[in-house]
């Protein structure tokens, strides 16, 4: 064992970090979490019910939501014990149905049906090198910050693939390598909630606000764009960040770079051009990405043919069916362009290899769906329990009488998440737990599902570059030792720190921002929320 390796043990162990460090070790695994949530759920569900807990609000609506009863204008919940023979019954009775109907998991499987084929033909890689490979030295550090962020759809191909790659080409230009590294770990992790287009991340975190929202309104659906100009804002905020951190902070502590491209350095450089193979591939995704696109236009637009209409609504309401439609087609333009690519560069040579790819897909969720069972019971049972919705009214209640304004309580939000997030590292396992309440109790005040998980994602992105618990870190510092073997885990802390702490600024103002301005977050998404029926 190297000398760096071993000294790397006591530095980790040090100050706060190694407090959090030691903190978070002692935390079970998330799916271990909601075991315990489940239980103490029940036995505080039955202290509830003994107590007769109960929360109602002025509702104007005919029908009343699931769960609630409604009497002379007034929606009340009332707790229920989970160890009542109705909810023992429906838990046991209903085991099946409440898996497969938890929306997060149809619409993360429909995409990764397309997604694993195109990550394992090699198609999210060759994008990733063919976008960064010629990039001009003087522009490379935002050029490495956008393509970082968008990396994101690629999974673990933006940290395995693009943040060594990015050292490699500082390089190769005469720049410190571990100021690349910096630059696209930063963008890559710490600007996690930024990016041009909606994705996978989009589906799966509207999925549990939906689930979410549904507690007080259950018409509620999700809007897949629902954050799509705040993720694109983020990225036109965050780029010239990293760009000057980067440049003008990081790059002159770090001193100049006194290696050379060397004969290794060629080689690595190298093994990240794109073969001829490559190119034609890419060609071939690109005409069935536009394949996509134009089909799903046609059935937008074609005279007296629009079946991703609504034609019987009015407004923004008229695009519903289309905002459903995407995560279809987000799993084709993933899984019909890692066909061309394969077809292109020779990988596809008949359909056993996609359903093979397909499969094995398939076979790398099994973690996530074993989390799903836990978690989706969980959300069920706060809702038989009616805990949740008696949570958000006392909640916005409280919040009422404080008087406190609604750039506050999403800072507050925004807060939570990032303390949470030096611990627990998985979005989905944070805002599957938090979401039951802060949702429903938001939309009470009158802030929307959509900007409450805006708020949120701020909260998870910033600090995911300040912990040695993520779970891409030690590899990040396996990439650092590559071009420094003196670096250890504070080194890399004190790297990203300027980062985080402005990325976390730039976050506050961004969420106040959007709530003072009243800016659309997305294609039919507005900051402000009114509960139909409700008076």
């Amino acid at each position: 064992m190297s000398d760096e390796t071993t000294g790397a043990a006591p530095q980790r162990t040090r100050g706060f970090l190694g407090a959090v460090e030691r903190l978070g070790n002692l935390l079970p695994d998330p799916i271990m979490i909601f075991v315990w949530l489940i239980a103490a759920l029940m036995v505080l569900s039955a202290i509830g019910a003994a107590l007769g807990w109960s929360a109602s609000l002025a509702y104007a609506g005919s029908e009343a939501p699931q769960y609630g009863t409604l009497a002379n204008g007034r929606l009340t919940f009332t707790a229920t014990s989970l160890f009542s023979e109705e909810n023992i019954g429906r838990l046991l009775t209903e085991m099946g149905r409440t898996l497969t109907g938890f929306a997060p998991l149809g619409q993360v499987l429909v995409i990764i049906f397309g997604a694993a084929v195109a990550e394992r033909v090699g198609l999210l890689s060759a994008l990733i090198r063919a976008s960064l490979r010629n990039a001009p030295r003087v522009i490379l550090t935002p050029v490495v910050a956008i393509i970082g962020m968008v990396s994101h759809h690629a999974s673990d191909a933006a940290y395995v693939v693009f943040i060594p790659l990015a050292a490699l080409l500082y390089a190769a230009v005469g720049r410190h390598p571990l100021a690349g590294l910096a630059a696209a770990f930063a963008a890559v992790s710490g600007g996690f909630a930024g990016n041009v287009t909606p994705g996978q991340l989009d589906v799966l975190l509207f999925g549990f606000t939906q689930e979410a929202a549904r507690i007080i309104d259950p018409a509620w659906t999700m809007n897949p764009l629902g954050n799509w100009w705040f993720i694109l804002a983020i990225v036109v905020v965050f780029t010239p960040i990293v760009w000057f951190v980067t440049d003008r902070i990081i790059e002159p502590r770090l001193g100049p770079w006194g290696g050379e491209a060397d004969d290794e350095l060629k080689a690595d450089l190298a093994k990240s051009e794109l073969t001829p193979a490559e190119w034609r591939g890419l060609k071939f995704a690109g005409l069935a990405a536009l394949l996509v696109v134009v089909v799903f236009a046609a059935l937008s637009l074609w005279p007296g043919y629009t079946p991703l209409i609504d034609e019987s609504r009015e407004g923004p309401s008229r695009l519903q069916p289309f905002y459903s439609a995407l995560i279809a087609g987000f799993m084709l333009l993933f899984l019909l362009g890692g066909i061309a690519f394969g077809i292109g560069t020779g990988v596809v040579k008949g359909a056993s290899d996609v359903l093979e790819k397909m499969i094995d897909g398939v076979r790398m969720m099994a973690p996530y769906i074993t989390f799903v069972f836990f978690a989706a019971h969980f959300v069920a049972m706060f809702n038989w329990s009616r805990l949740g919705p008696i949570a958000a009214i006392r909640g916005a209640e409280l919040l009422q009488e404080l008087s406190l304004p609604a750039p506050f309580l999403l800072v507050s939000v925004l807060a939570f998440s990032s303390v949470l997030d030096l611990f627990i590292g998985s979005a989905s396992a944070k805002w599957s737990a938090l979401a039951p309440v802060v949702v429903p109790m938001f939309m009470l005040l009158g802030i929307s599902p959509e900007m409450t998980t805006a708020a949120y994602r701020m909260g998870d992105s910033y600090t995911n570059i300040m912990t040695p618990l993520m779970s891409y870190f030690p590899l990040v510092l396996a990439f650092c030792r590559r071009w420094d073997t003196s670096i250890g885990v504070g080194s890399l802390l004190a790297m990203m720190l300027p980062y985080a702490l402005a990325f976390m600024g730039a976050g506050v103002l961004m969420t106040v921002a959007w709530v003072f301005f009243d800016l659309p977050l997305g294609p039919g998404a507005t900051v402000h929320y009114a509960l139909p029926g409700a008076s």
